[in-house]
């Protein structure tokens, strides 16, 4: 390869690396945003244990599970706003079609959206104040038969 010819490959590549959607950029994997902590449901006595990143940050929720194209089964996303207020939420971005667990700060479950539309910018709204949502695959929900008023354990809902 000559000088002239690999600095030319050298200055694509760099440039594929810095443009925004490039080929290198989209080529890399979404990495995860939070470690691991685990979340319970109890529903009907039955428990539901899942893996959550848990968004605790303003730019952490702003982002959320936007861009990704895939969850596992066993995993979710937990926001926390730190306090209890009426929230609203929304899937553009999202590709992943999503159920929100609307949840108070004693960790019962106010409201449920299933199946949110992805890409989608309607307004999702909690109906009352809540502490935090906790993001789950579209559908899982019904398949476990959660509901409102069942009971979220985790860390975030003993303070």
């Amino acid at each position: 390869m000559t000088l002239l010819r690999a600095a030319a490959v050298a200055l694509a590549l760099g440039l594929m690396a810095l443009a925004p959607g490039g080929a290198r950029a989209q080529a890399q994997p979404t990495t995860q945003e939070a470690p691991l902590e685990t979340l319970t449901i109890v529903s009907g006595g039955t428990r539901h244990a899942f893996q959550v990143e848990v968004m605790r940050t303003p730019d952490q929720r702003a982002k959320g599970l936007m861009f990704r194209r895939y969850m596992p089964p066993d995993r979710g996303m937990l926001f926390d706003f730190g306090a209890s207020e009426p929230v609203a939420m929304w899937m553009q971005n999202t590709y992943i079609p999503l159920d929100m667990l609307f949840i108070r700060k004693d960790g019962t479950v106010a409201r449920i959206a299933e199946n949110a539309e992805p890409l989608s910018t309607r307004t999702i709204p909690s109906g009352e104040p809540v502490l935090s949502v906790l993001e789950l695959n579209g559908g899982v929900a019904r398949q476990l038969g959660i509901k409102p008023g069942d009971k979220v354990e985790h860390a975030l809902f003993k303070r």
